[in-house]
């Protein structure tokens, strides 16, 4: 015979009464649980801890800073044209890129204006004005030399030969345009007007300007203003990204809005003013509603790829787009995902597809290119973006990481692997110097130091 009572009278009221009693004690302390449990979640996460700016980390600054400028100024030849006459030009690199490209140029030109370096900075803008199509296109690139050709120079540790007249490219490796190369020039003509005050150069260029971004706004399809591009045509060039995507549409957005307050401050036709300022409102309001999602705290990539790549959110903070309570959540989730360990800064929180991933990159062992490897020209605009959040901790450590990884190497390399050195395999080994990269953090050093001046002043 069992000696179970739980079936006995008894026993059946005293689960009764235990089931009667538990339900009222859960009943009272569950909502308050779960309301505990929601103020929790809702305060910030706890900054890590971030070491104050010792004079080994400002020497170290300072060597980075002089490598980074050397390695910025030696990308500047000056090269023959067809035409027989000679203009300054700005290398992308040494080994790979011994020639001027659009994209490279113009991010690197922010960095040759903090060094004073105007006459190299205009007749490296030249060079494209120069080479403009009717369209209003401008050149991918200005080269001398073909592919398998800058492949075996490579090969045998050659120089890549510079005797040939450079000559105007429009067309990539992949057989596209590069979509973002014309908005980023018109930004950096602009830049160089406001630095230099040269507006004479402004208005003897400013129809050309204007068919450069024609040119860019007839890839935008729909009501929204928003561009629409094909595989590989912006600066995640081993990428298949299609559609509205969030970088090529913040670029644009910047140039679009540049124009629109140059034209005011020259006196421009009010056709030009609001043409530019009412295209550049429309689309920050389309950026917005396509791209914001609050759920995740950043801007998609686009509806397609909804990783966080922190071009397209690194820049809407820097120049603005971004509101101030987006762009501490941008940063905020970069800093919980780990975007700039242990190099500032990778290219997407979370990878595409490798079916999205160029085949040449995927055969060449370097499929993380334009994934999980960093590069320093998005650090130095995540220190830029940091610095214009009053996050001037986190900056200082950012910019310090960058200047270990300089300073170790002895140049600014092209890209970073996931284990904090520069990428290198039987295939491809990262190109050094990279200007693009030398300047952009040239640049980020000078804004930086000038936040830190007007925290410091109260400002």
């Amino acid at each position: 015979m069992s000696d179970n009572k739980s079936g006995s009278p008894a026993a059946r009221i005293y689960n009764l009464a235990g089931a009667i009693f538990g339900g009222i004690i859960g009943g009272l302390l569950l909502p308050r649980a779960w309301r505990y449990t929601r103020r929790l979640l809702r305060q910030p996460m706890m900054p890590a801890f971030t070491p104050p700016l010792t004079e080994s980390h400002r020497a170290m600054e300072a060597q980075a800073y002089a490598i980074a400028t050397d390695n910025l100024l030696a990308g500047l030849e000056t090269r023959r044209l067809a035409d027989g006459t000679a203009r300054t030009i700005l290398c992308a690199g040494a080994r790979n890129f011994r020639e001027p490209w659009a994209r490279d140029t113009g991010f690197a030109l922010f960095g040759l204006l903090e060094l004073g370096e105007t006459r190299a900075a205009r007749e490296a803008l030249e060079i494209f004005l120069l080479t403009q199509l009717p369209s209003g296109q401008f050149p991918v690139k200005i080269h001398s030399t073909s592919i398998p050709d800058r492949f075996i120079h490579s090969l045998f540790k050659r120089e890549q030969p510079i005797n040939q007249p450079i000559r105007p490219k429009y067309i990539t490796a992949h057989k596209t345009i590069s979509l973002d190369g014309n908005s980023l020039l018109v930004i950096a003509i602009l830049h160089y007007a406001a630095q230099t005050g040269d507006q004479d150069f402004l208005r003897g260029h400013w129809e050309q300007l204007r068919r450069a971004l024609d040119w860019v706004g007839q890839h935008a399809r729909d009501a929204d203003g928003l561009l629409h591009q094909g595989a590989f045509t912006d600066w995640e060039d081993t990428i298949s990204r299609q559609g509205k995507v969030l970088y090529t549409n913040v670029v644009y957005w910047k140039a679009l809005h540049e124009m629109g307050l140059v034209a005011e401050q020259l006196g421009l036709e009010s056709s030009d003013r609001a043409h530019f300022s009412g295209h550049a409102a429309r689309l920050r309001a389309s950026i917005y509603s396509h791209f914001w999602r609050g759920d995740l705290g950043f801007f998609v990539t686009s509806k397609f790829f909804d990783n966080l790549s922190s071009s397209g959110n690194l820049l809407a903070i820097a120049w603005g787009l971004a509101s101030p309570e987006q762009a501490h959540a941008i940063l905020d989730a970069m800093r919980y995902y780990g975007m700039a360990l242990p190099v500032p800064t990778k290219v997407v929180h979370r990878g595409y597809p490798p079916e999205f991933i160029a085949i040449e990159n995927r055969l060449g062992g370097i499929a993380d290119y334009h994934t999980y490897f960093a590069w320093l020209w998005l650090g130095a605009w995540h220190v830029i973006a940091l610095a214009r959040m009053a996050r001037l901790e986190e900056a200082s450590e950012l910019l310090y990481n960058m200047s270990r990884v300089i300073v170790r190497d002895g140049a600014v390399h092209e890209v970073y692997a996931p284990n904090g050195h520069f990428a290198s395999n039987l295939w491809y080994t990262s190109e050094a110097p990279l200007t693009w990269s030398a300047g952009m953090f040239v640049y980020a050093c000078h804004v930086y130091h000038r936040r830190l001046g007007l925290a410091g002043a109260g400002g």
